[in-house]
């Protein structure tokens, strides 16, 4: 089990710091589900950036670039390699047609199987495949998504960010969304009692509970 996190200021409206405040909140509150090690990914331009470390959310102070947008975060209890080898935590980089990252919750079934025409890589998680397969098609849209998706046995919900944006593909695995549409903001986490606490907490229930429109998915 693992946390996912993000939130997306599409309309730029939020100050950094109401960005900051959430984004901390989010990784905290998504500790209950992975204290392992905790990351994020953001763009700043054309470059992405991703901070990791084999650290609880607590003990990180995560900050992005002010101009970033679209971030999005994991928070990992371990299974398959060691956190303390920072390559097997989550964001992972890759590249299909231009720079992306992704970050999974739930356990593939079928990795060992699929890794055997996938290239050799030294990340030892399951994870990883999606992000292989993903290379493997040369680029990021919903139809390569949905090919990865439909390769891979086992349970799943993942967060994938390009510059365009965040996608996310859902199985068995759980994911509940909120779009605040009078702010242009979209937030996310793995269960709804992670995101409406972190909301609570960073003050966006208290300032905006009108705005708010729950994707209530199976398992929130």
């Amino acid at each position: 089990m693992c946390g996912l996190f993000g939130l997306l200021d599409y309309q730029r409206h939020l100050s950094n710091d109401q960005k900051m405040n959430l984004l901390n909140a989010l990784a905290i509150q998504s500790e209950e589900r992975g204290t392992d090690a905790t990351g994020i990914a953001y763009y700043k331009g054309s470059h992405l950036y991703i901070q990791k470390a084999p650290r609880p959310a607590h003990s990180m102070k995560l900050r992005t670039e002010c101009c970033a947008a679209f971030i999005m975060g994991h928070t990992r209890a371990a299974t398959q390699g060691s956190a303390k080898d920072n390559f097997n935590n989550h964001p992972f980089p890759g590249y299909a047609g231009g720079s992306f990252a992704l970050a999974h919750n739930g356990v593939l079934f079928n990795d060992i199987f699929l890794q055997r025409s996938l290239p050799v890589t030294r990340v030892k998680t399951d994870s990883y495949v999606a992000v292989q397969l993903l290379q493997q098609s040369g680029k990021v849209n919903f139809a390569a998504i949905r090919n990865m998706a439909e390769m891979i046995d086992g349970s799943f919900a993942f967060t994938i960010l390009n510059r365009k944006g965040i996608y996310f593909v859902r199985g068995s695995s759980p994911l509940c969304i909120y779009h605040f549409l009078k702010q242009g903001m979209i937030a996310y986490a793995s269960t709804r009692e992670i995101l409406e606490h972190a909301l609570t907490e960073a003050g966006f229930f208290a300032y905006h509970k009108e705005i708010h429109i729950q994707f209530d998915l199976k398992g929130c």
